[in-house]
């Protein structure tokens, strides 16, 4: 593959700890592929993170909170690469633009942050979680309904701050997440700030994950056809081919990145499993389906999962 002519690249990204260090792992990407590409990055504030957002409009899933801002600056072509974590993505994307890459997906598993050793089952009755993930909400209240479930807002390390001040027994957050940061969630402890706290994987069957959680994707404009191919050169196919099943189940259902909804695929090899769960308005169990089939039929299985569940 020759390198198309292009002199420097601006990647646009939101400002937080974790943005940039997702931002830097493209830019390590493209470094290592087209080494004499320069590379500038944009920060961009976006609305989820304007602290003057009220609340309900990110637990009403507000279409593009964490996104639009970056998009419409990547459609005015002020910014060339668009990098966001995948989950944050609307189903439906801005007008003449695209995913056309990703990285190698992380770990999609959930973890509770826990101020003592402890897993979901062995937390205090009666506990205080926080979360400001609707999902993890109602997967909570649906597996231990005597928890008493708050809302959480800001970065990963706020996040974390607030455990370590607040009386909470525990936060939920995404391992992919804690890990870009270098807390090691294996490890089944983790030390930030001089402060320790404990970490338990969450069980995958009952935290069903967010659509495109663990994946950094990139979005550029459909019609930047040099783009596309300096980009295509750092695409993990495996991953890509996952999250089409994902967005496009969300897509049928018209769901985004803070309604209580789930879906995952998993590939090995040619075949690819997806499954999907789903809460209701008001409901406290949810409905699950799963299909499977070839990997390449990505939309195909999508459609036939959204049959499925909502028969």
């Amino acid at each position: 593959m020759n390198r198309p002519r292009r002199i420097k690249i601006v990647l646009g990204t939101r400002g937080s700890e974790l943005a940039l260090r997702q931002t830097g792992l493209v830019v390590d990407a493209l470094q290592k592929r087209w080494g004499d590409l320069k590379f500038e990055i944009k920060i961009i504030t976006t609305r989820g993170d304007d602290e003057k957002t009220a609340i309900t409009d990110i637990r009403a899933g507000r279409k593009g909170l964490f996104t639009g801002a970056i998009e419409r600056e990547l459609v005015s072509g002020e910014i060339d690469l668009a990098i966001h974590s995948a989950k944050d993505l609307p189903s439906s994307l801005a007008p003449n633009t695209e995913i056309a890459a990703v990285l190698p997906r992380d770990p999609v598993d959930d973890v509770l942050v826990a101020t003592t050793a402890c897993d979901l089952d062995s937390l205090p009755g009666n506990g205080v979680v926080a979360t400001g993930s609707v999902r993890r909400q109602h997967q909570l209240r649906w597996k231990r309904p005597d928890l008493e479930i708050v809302d959480l807002r800001g970065n990963v390390p706020t996040r974390l701050r607030k455990l370590a001040t607040d009386r909470w027994h525990g936060i939920v957050l995404a391992q992919a997440g804690l890990e870009r940061l270098g807390l090691r969630v294996n490890e089944l402890r983790v030390q930030f700030e001089e402060k320790e706290f404990f970490t338990a994987i969450l069980p995958r069957e009952i935290f069903v994950p967010a659509g495109g959680q663990g994946i950094i994707a990139i979005q550029i404009r459909s019609n930047d056809e040099q783009l596309r191919e300096i980009v295509a050169a750092i695409n993990h196919f495996d991953t890509r081919l996952g999250l089409r099943a994902e967005r496009e189940f969300l897509r049928l259902l018209h769901a985004d990145c803070n309604q209580p909804v789930g879906v995952l695929a998993d590939i090995d090899g040619t075949s690819m499993s997806l499954r999907a769960q789903i809460f209701d308005l008001g409901a406290t169990t949810p409905r699950e389906g799963m299909v499977g089939g070839a990997s390449e039929d990505a939309e195909k299985l999508a459609a036939e999962l959204f049959e499925k569940i909502r028969a």
